[in-house]
């Protein structure tokens, strides 16, 4: 690990006009925890106008002394191109007022890095590093430190250091008043602790759960974000868990919450709400959305559940569990895009599969209606969903058995794209008018072609269309949905009978 050139040579522009400047913040944090930083911050007692008076090309279009500074490197880690960067340098401040919980109300400048330090949230984000000078005095919590043969010093008010080296996320001063200043530095804290593998300090865990209400003061973008990293970093259902321990996940998500306390049926022996955290513990998909999907699979049961002949039973959880995920996902501003792939995947988690039951074309008609592209996802969710459940055998032969069915008809015909016609060869060879009935017609031969690939030649398709179109638009859209959702209807009545594979 070294600091790369580019941020060296930024510092000694600072210092060779007369400015201190340091490195600070989370990449102090990762670089001394062997972890490649995201990004490099710098921050200096020079003020704005001085820094852009040093650099040129910079930018400043705010209020809060962060000035943007776009380098070029000089090439990407495999040594070819070169990429951009940018850089932010950041004048020493401190903070007043935090009236809406989350922004100061007045930003003032310092000349002291100890002032810029105090405002920052966690210990192990409060250190910094710079150049070190000869032959300097050290003030009070500094320490000389070598760094690929270059000598820094480190500033370390809050002994952050130590708390990296015992895995400690601890607060800034008193853990109240930074929460008080920043609700978001909650979740923050749980981020931080699920993605660097951390326990939350005591005294800053208590301070969380007290004031855990005032994340409603936090951005839905903002929290969305941070449950996002969370989802994404080693120890998901760790720090998913934690947001429930420190009473934040009854605001965030609290449909979750409803499953804490509910016993299940024979079929599994962890409560609701544990069986969805074990179940986004071992996905094995490194896909965040695919990871949520996990996490939110059996969010429905509670609203399902039902008792027959003294057993829970939990039909259509599914169903309802994809409408509570999309009003979730919209409610935390997720994309259209995200929330219809986390909704598809939980709505079809239950799909029946059975070797000697299942046909290739149940088969093709299981990539209709998930998509060829969701179809790995939905395997990795259903590893995830058996090992959740306390199952030890994460592949069956029956996910083994699909996974061959998958490759085997991977080419087979799935869409109207795939026929061997197409509207204009309707209209060409068949003297069809453009509109909504070639469409119906188009959806009737799919249809057939899902059972059947064979039947997918033009000869075939144009003889077939040619008796279809006698039928009116809703005589054919009729067709269209016998043939796909009587089959579909009778899957799912396999599935419900099965139950859970």
């Amino acid at each position: 690990m070294v600091i790369p050139e580019y941020i060296i040579e930024l510092l000694q522009k600072l210092d060779k006009k007369g400015f201190e400047a340091y490195i600070v913040g989370g990449c102090v944090r990762d670089f001394l925890l062997g972890r490649e930083p995201q990004d490099w911050d710098l921050t200096t007692n020079a003020l704005p106008e001085e820094i852009l008076a040093i650099f040129p090309n910079a930018k400043y279009e705010n209020n809060f002394g962060t000035v943007l500074l776009p380098l070029r490197k000089e090439t990407n880690s495999e040594g070819k191109g070169e990429l951009m960067d940018v850089i932010e340098i950041t004048t020493y401040r401190s903070e007043q007022g935090y009236s809406d919980r989350r922004h100061p109300d007045e930003v003032l400048f310092e000349k002291e890095i100890d002032k810029d330090l105090e405002r920052r949230d966690f210990t192990i984000n409060a250190l910094a590093l710079r150049l070190a000078k000869e032959k300097e005095e050290l003030k009070a919590h500094r320490e000389l430190i070598t760094i690929d043969n270059q000598i820094y010093e480190l500033v370390d008010l809050f002994r952050g250091r130590r708390d990296l080296k015992d895995k400690i996320i601890r607060a800034v001063g008193e853990p109240s008043e930074r929460f008080k200043e920043d609700a978001l530095r909650m979740i923050r804290a749980i981020r931080f602790s699920s993605q660097l593998g951390f326990a939350i300090e005591e005294k800053t865990q208590r301070a969380i759960v007290k004031l855990a209400g005032a994340i409603k003061f936090v951005s839905k973008e903002r929290i969305r974000d941070e449950l996002v990293k969370i989802i994404k970093s080693d120890r998901p259902a760790q720090g998913v868990n934690l947001l429930h321990e420190t009473k934040l996940l009854q605001y965030i998500i609290p449909e979750l919450e409803d499953g804490v306390a509910m016993e299940q049926n024979h079929h599994h022996i962890y409560k609701v709400y544990e069986h969805n955290l074990n179940t986004l513990k071992f996905c094995p998909s490194s896909d965040w959305r695919v990871r949520l999907a996990a996490l939110f699979h059996d969010i429905g049961k509670p609203k399902t559940r039902k008792f027959i002949d003294g057993a829970a039973t939990f039909y259509n959880h599914e169903y309802a569990g994809a409408k509570q995920v999309e009003r979730i996902m919209k409610r935390l501003k997720f994309s259209t895009d995200d929330y219809l792939k986390v909704t598809n995947l939980v709505r079809n988690h239950m799909f029946y599969y059975n070797v000697g039951e299942v046909t290739a074309a149940s088969v093709r008609r299981l990539i209709v209606k998930v998509g060829k592209e969701n179809l790995q996802d939905l395997i990795d969710l259903r590893v995830g969903d058996r090992l959740g459940s306390g199952t030890p055998k994460a592949m069956p032969y029956k996910l083994r058995h699909l996974q061959y069915m998958l490759e085997k008809v991977q080419n087979d015909p799935v869409s109207v794209k795939m026929l061997a016609v197409n509207g204009n060869d309707l209209m060409t060879e068949l003297g069809l008018e453009s509109g909504p009935k070639i469409g119906a017609i188009l959806d009737v031969l799919l249809a057939e072609v899902l059972e059947d690939p064979v039947l997918n030649t033009k000869e075939y398709l144009l003889k077939k269309s040619q008796a279809l179109q006698n039928f009116n638009l809703e005589e054919l859209r009729e067709q269209a949905k016998e043939k796909i959702e009587e089959r579909r209807e009778e899957e799912d009545n396999n599935l419900k009978k099965s139950f859970q594979v």
